[in-house]
């Protein structure tokens, strides 16, 4: 079983005089870096000119150029999305990746690909919190946390698993349970469910469901409420307690009927498409073609978020919100 690591098993602190550069000062860079920095580590921030440059100024960061705060750190933070920081990182921190530095990610994604190939005399980790931004930064500020990933790559110091859960520590993951992995495991495992269960699956479930019900002269706004709203009520059950905790809490109709005709819809099929795809992610054919569709200028993400936003469903959804507010 996999070894859970908690604040009481870190010994080791990263020292203070030690200087953490976040790079990207988004939803997730903005969480850790304030985390980082409450816990009383030196955090500055490396970001281009905008709203999340002017934003960290106004929380009290000391900001620069990506290419400053890479040369500035110690430890250089990569909170960009999957898709820009190969060309950040050519441009702007590579050339600034002096020796015994440490390159660290919340996401294996250009690691395990390859778009990013790291110099030999650096350290390289993964810390990847298992949860969104604002869950990482409420829950610390809870005195709570969220789990985290960690992972090294390249352990050029000897020092690269100690500096991995120090960095976990400081942004509160070590009071709920850090986990080791490897880039590979957490990036296709990642990639995987987002894909076939937490977005993709889950939206083109609600979207058929609501589909079915409207084709066979059920009123949209029965079906929306049905297909999704009562989602999050589930969701949030099988959150607090798992599955089966689920299954006691609703009716024993909802449950036999569930137990039942599930396995009719995410059937052998379902399952043979999901392998399909993993294998994809193992082989680096969703990564290439991310990458390819974003340097196009992502012309069929932009379609299908026009199509998506012209369904029926979002139409009604956005009334009936309107209602419950």
């Amino acid at each position: 079983m996999t070894k859970i690591y908690y604040d009481s098993d870190v010994k080791t602190d990263l020292s203070k005089d030690k200087t953490i550069a976040v790079i990207g000062y988004g939803n997730q860079g903005s969480a850790q870096a304030q985390n980082m920095r409450d816990y009383g580590l030196n955090v500055i921030i490396g970001q281009r000119r905008g709203k999340s440059r002017n934003k960290a100024k106004k929380d009290g960061f000391s900001v620069y150029s990506i290419a400053e705060a890479a040369k500035r750190a110690d430890i250089i933070s990569v909170q960009l999305p999957d898709e820009v920081q190969r060309e950040v990182y050519k441009k702007e921190i590579h050339g600034n990746l002096a020796d015994g530095k440490v390159l660290s990610f919340s996401h294996g994604f250009s690691i395990r690909f390859k778009l990013i190939k790291p110099p030999k005399n650096v350290d390289v980790i993964l810390v990847a919190p298992k949860g969104v931004g604002v869950m990482v930064r409420e829950n610390f500020l809870k005195n709570f946390g969220v789990p985290a990933l960690i992972a090294v790559s390249q352990d050029y110091s000897g020092n690269a698993k100690k500096i991995a859960l120090a960095l976990a520590k400081a942004i509160g993951s070590g009071r709920i349970g850090i986990l080791e992995t490897t880039f590979s495991d957490e990036t296709d495992a990642d990639l995987f469910t987002e894909q076939v269960d937490l977005c993709g699956g889950v939206t083109e479930l609600v979207k058929m469901t609501f589909d079915v019900l409207v084709e066979k002269g059920y009123s949209p706004e029965t079906a929306y409420f049905e297909a999704l709203t009562e989602l999050k009520l589930i969701v949030d059950l099988i959150h607090e307690g798992g599955l089966e905790y689920m299954w006691s809490k609703v009716s024993n109709t909802a449950e036999y009927g569930g137990r039942i005709q599930g396995p009719r819809v995410i059937d052998a099929h379902v399952r043979k498409n999901m392998e399909k795809i993993l294998t994809e992610i193992q082989k680096g054919e969703f990564a290439k073609e991310w990458i390819s569709e974003y340097e196009r200028g992502m012309p069929k993400l932009k379609k299908l978020r026009k199509k998506d936003n012209e369904l029926e469903i979002e139409k009604v959804g956005k009334k009936l919100r309107k209602l419950v507010k």
